[in-house]
């Protein structure tokens, strides 16, 4: 367990992109060069030492404001993927793109296929998979914020691509093409419900098996409102097909449904924090305490990290204990492995990070 010492310095360090006083970057590396990246972002790869060929890949897409490193560090997905062996992808946005970071997850040219940013992402996926010797049938892709409306954007433009996918506090895909219409959709206002499956079926003349989709949302979140959540699931109901009821237990205390489809395979579920503000809910103890809490990265007793990865089968469903695992990967490095402890949300913050996330203020 770190002193309290050690959890105020990792924190401090979160913020500013520093652990330890050293840069969080000796976890990722560039992936360079990786085709005509007409979206300009920054390519970054966490690759296991001795990751055995055909191992899945995991594309991680950040929040606003935020970097791939900080993203990973407060995650943990880079741990994770040591633990268990896969790789992580993390496209990173450019300032000149984007003032504040964010993916332009409504901006047209960026969210087409074979076109903007969803090309150079579709880029970077083929030639990780290439050049590590991955598994093409196991992609999977998540976000936060605008990383979430993002991952929407793959799903949709490249369902060929990604086995599944988790939108953490995003926005459903095709909503929006304006600055006004993206504040308006965060807002839950304007939503076209007749209309949302159409655009994902619209944006790909894609005929086999649909993604299964992941969705979180906290219900306090101020910043990218919970209806965008409902919004999310009725979208990919249509998709699906699915008129059934879900099935409602709860997940580490918190609301989880899940729909199946005719055949009994799990194509949606959702999370539902209660209390949550905008954020990546984490958890700082326990066998799926994974990355480090602070801005965005939220604290909420329940690992998204290690619940996404077990619902596409890539760590163990119920996770073993931390002694067990270090024991069959040896060589795994444990830096990273113990948590911080919780940074709370702050409510002054919800009008700024509303306009961050639109990309419309620094």
């Amino acid at each position: 367990m770190p002193s309290i010492s050690d959890t105020i310095t990792a924190i401090k360090g979160l913020r500013s992109g520093l652990v330890g006083g050293v840069a969080a970057s000796h976890r990722l590396v560039p992936l360079t060069p990786f085709g005509r990246n007409p979206g300009e972002l920054r390519g970054l790869v966490y690759v296991p030492v001795d990751l055995p060929a055909g191992a899945p890949l995991v594309v991680v897409l950040h929040g606003c404001t935020q970097t791939a490193e900080a993203y990973d560090l407060g995650s943990g997905w880079s741990t994770l993927a040591d633990r268990y062996g896969f790789a992580v992808l993390y496209p990173e946005q450019q300032r000149r793109k984007n003032p504040n970071l964010c993916f332009n997850w409504f901006v047209p040219e960026d969210t087409r296929r074979g076109g903007g940013e969803a090309e150079s992402i579709r880029e970077m996926v083929v030639a990780a998979v290439e050049r590590y010797g991955l598994d093409a049938s196991r992609v999977f892709v998540t976000g936060l914020s605008a990383g979430g409306a993002m991952t929407s954007v793959m799903l949709a433009t490249h369902p060929e691509v990604f086995a599944a996918g988790a939108i953490i506090a995003g926005l459903p895909y095709g909503t929006a093409s304006t600055i006004p219409e993206a504040l308006e959709r965060m807002r839950g206002h304007g939503h076209e419900r007749a209309r949302l499956s159409d655009h994902v079926r619209a944006a790909s003349s894609h005929k086999a098996a649909w993604p299964t989709v992941s969705v979180w949302h906290g219900t306090a979140d101020r910043t990218v409102d919970a209806s965008n959540a409902a919004m999310i699931i009725e979208q990919w109901r249509g998709v699906h097909g699915i008129n059934t009821s879900p099935a409602t237990t709860r997940v580490a205390g918190q609301v989880h449904r899940s729909w199946r489809d005719e055949a009994g395979r799990l194509v949606l579920e959702e999370y539902v924090i209660a209390g949550l503000g905008h954020g990546t809910p984490v958890a700082t103890s326990g066998d799926e305490a994974y990355g480090l809490a602070g801005p965005h990265m939220l604290d909420a007793g329940i690992s998204s990290t290690y619940r996404i990865a077990a619902t596409w089968g890539i760590v163990p469903a119920k996770a073993v204990t931390r002694e067990a695992v270090s024991s069959q990967r040896p060589g795994t490095s444990e830096a990273q492995q113990e948590p911080a402890a919780t940074n709370a949300f702050d409510p002054s913050q919800i009008i700024h990070d509303a306009l961050r996330t639109a990309g419309l203020m620094r």
